[in-house]
């Protein structure tokens, strides 16, 4: 048994410099499904078909929905209404294409199941973070710049910092385009960042903290870039998966300790305490934060991140002592001229936030045990309870017009 993608109505207009067909190929090669290029009539017995017009913009959970849902029809849930994609077994392969070109009604896939996006109940996304509907979008030329906006806007997290969630996305969205451009691979900025993180580290151990934070500013920039780029040209791998996360979880406390190195003998008695005191503290708090988040997931069964469990959790998200939130420490004692305040002040937030996790390690561990399994309050944000949300309004896509 194969199962297989026929693309009806093909669209030649490209979006991130790919068309529907091409990025709806690259979502379905992982699951194995093959692009057909002969007849539909060539089909095997128990073969089965996705036939998709070319000429719509499917988010990538409907695909992923049709391409494991046998016997569904989807409508595209608009004023026009039109039928966007059949999934059929070969039997009904010749029907569901004359029904999909317009040519016979409905009535004569008696059997199988009608849906639009907003009936599928796919709204929540563990991966990014964040609860959106799915989105269905014809493709015109007129529309392409809205159309790509909208798959970047897509790619981000909804959980995230402040500075990637505030600062970045519209500098990173040019960026992004010029990669595509240029034929510029999410590896490639990947390892830009890695020679910007080095490159910021040994600025730091000499003292030379302006430049070290001008090179790290642009690295978290490039960071963001790297992320949204494998995004939307639907080019992630798993090499640049560990490669790129590999890198986020070494080096900022490697920053801070080379930080901490390059102050001179006066700014060291600004310490109050002992260079090797702040710098265990601060390792051993970044490795306690680090240590919570993980065992939230592999202690309590969870699948999703604690800063995904309750508002407050993705509010904190927002300013926890990651490495964007405590560059903005950094920075600031330097624009006051005290680089040993910015130290201290990344110690104590390090600190602060790991004693944070624990505590709402312990309160979700509780709540596990009285009220069994954990659910992330994103998974219901579509419910009456959130209707008038803040949280909902500014993590989620479900209340923005």
């Amino acid at each position: 048994m194969s199962n297989f993608v026929y693309f009806f109505q093909p669209c030649p207009e490209k979006l991130w410099g790919l068309t529907s067909a091409d990025r709806i190929g690259r979502i379905l090669k992982k699951s194995g499904v093959q692009q057909l290029e002969v007849s539909i009539d060539s089909l095997n017995t128990n073969d089965s078909v996705l036939i998709v017009r070319g000429d719509y913009l499917f988010d990538d959970r409907l695909i992923e929905y049709l391409a494991k849902t046998p016997k569904i029809i989807l409508h595209s849930g608009d004023q026009r209404n039109d039928i966007v994609a059949i999934h059929s077994p070969a039997h009904s392969a010749a029907q569901a294409m004359t029904v999909i070109e317009g040519k016979a009604g409905i009535d004569s896939l008696s059997d199988f199941l009608s849906q639009t996006p907003a009936t599928t109940s796919i709204a929540y996304q563990e991966k990014l973070h964040k609860s959106e509907p799915p989105f269905l979008l014809p493709i015109t030329s007129e529309n392409k710049e809205e159309l790509e906006k909208r798959l970047f806007d897509w790619s981000y997290k909804g959980i995230t910092d402040l500075v990637t969630k505030w600062a970045w996305p519209r500098p990173a969205r040019r960026a992004v385009g010029l990669c595509v451009r240029w034929n510029i691979r999410p590896n490639h900025v990947t390892l830009l960042s890695l020679v910007l993180v080095i490159i910021s580290g040994l600025c730091f151990i000499k003292g030379q903290y302006g430049l070290g934070l001008l090179a790290g500013w642009l690295m978290t920039y490039l960071d963001t870039v790297d992320g949204k780029l494998a995004r939307v040209t639907l080019q992630s791998s798993k090499f640049g998966h560990y490669f790129d996360h590999l890198i986020d979880l070494i080096h900022p406390p490697v920053w801070y300790i080379l930080w901490g190195l390059g102050l001179t003998t006066a700014q060291l008695s600004g310490l109050t305490f002992p260079l090797s005191t702040v710098l265990y503290a601060m390792l051993l708090g970044y490795i306690a934060g680090r240590l919570v988040e993980g065992s939230f997931n592999w202690l309590l069964g969870c699948s999703f991140s604690i800063f995904s469990w309750q508002p407050i959790d993705a509010y904190f998200r927002l300013i926890t002592a990651r490495r964007n939130p405590n560059l903005i420490l950094l920075t600031l004692s330097i624009l006051v001229g005290r680089p040993e305040i910015g130290l201290l002040a990344v110690t104590f937030w390090t600190v602060t936030t790991s004693l944070f996790l624990v505590g709402r390690l312990l309160m979700a561990g509780w709540s596990r045990y009285h009220a069994g399994t954990l659910r992330s309050w994103l998974a219901d944000v579509d419910s009456p309870r959130y209707n008038t949300s803040r949280a909902a309004r500014l993590f989620t896509q479900h209340f923005k017009k």
